[in-house]
């Protein structure tokens, strides 16, 4: 084994281990162990399992950056762009579950500190830069960009934490929802949001046929109302005739 196949066999060990234990729960032994070396093997490469640790850790930042990244430049419109940034999240933590969770486990929500503390401040300034070009182009206030862009990250950031585990349902899925709640808000949510843009224009083809449906039977029932308030009233003035004189019974 070259020195470069040694060095990346000890970053793939050192990845799972890490991922499983955190960078306390793992020691050098455990490494070299799994790898078949002493550990001044380890030692050379690294210079201990701190070494290795911040290897792997700047690998995971780089290459999750660089997708969500590459993914908010590959799409024009606005909402393609959320949808495939969502996406290229949770593909990342279905395809690397072990990197993703070595970025999550040192990072401290409250402090605002740790690798994806760090990582999606890094995505939140790519963020806030497109809604700041969109902002302009509709006339709203440019100075809000920075909080809608931590919104944005913060709710596809957490999603992703919590899909690592329960990965249900499926990645295009959640993220057709996750871009169902922000493109859309609570009070516009699509019923079945979907990443495919033919079947958003037949859901929403449909939800026109059901409103115009609903309004309709809404008109009939008005209608039908109508009808039998002036039949009642009709009825009434018959009962009554004199209260259509003005005078009054005997």
């Amino acid at each position: 084994m070259t020195g470069k196949e040694r060095r990346e066999q000890l970053l793939d060990i050192g990845r799972t281990l890490f991922a499983e234990r955190g960078l306390d729960g793992t020691s050098v032994e455990e490494i070299a162990a799994a790898a078949g070396v002493s550990k001044p093997v380890v030692y050379e490469h690294f210079g201990g399992k701190e070494g290795l640790y911040a290897v792997v850790v700047d690998r995971e930042f780089e290459k999750l950056l660089a997708l969500v990244t590459d993914s908010l430049a590959e799409a024009i419109h606005y909402r393609g762009k959320l949808e495939k940034a969502a996406l290229a999240l949770l593909e990342y933590i279905e395809e690397s579950p072990d990197g993703f969770r070595i970025l999550v486990r040192d990072s401290h929500g409250g402090t605002g500190t740790g690798s994806y503390a760090s990582l999606l401040s890094e995505i939140a300034g790519e963020v806030e830069y497109v809604l700041a070009q969109e902002f302009d182009r509709h006339e709203y206030d440019d100075k809000f960009a920075p909080m809608y862009a931590q919104m944005l990250v913060g709710m596809v950031a957490l999603t992703g934490q919590w899909w690592l585990d329960v990965r249900k349902p499926k990645r295009e899925e959640v993220a057709a929802h996750v871009v169902n709640l922000a493109w859309n808000g609570l009070s516009g949510l699509e019923p079945r949001p979907s990443l495919d843009p033919r079947r958003r224009r037949k859901e929403l083809e449909r939800l026109k046929k059901v409103a115009a449906k609903e309004e309709k039977a809404a008109e009939k029932v008005a209608a039908k109302e109508e009808r039998a308030a002036a039949k009642a009233e009709r009825a009434h003035r018959k009962r009554h005739p004199e209260e259509l004189n003005g005078t009054q019974p005997a």
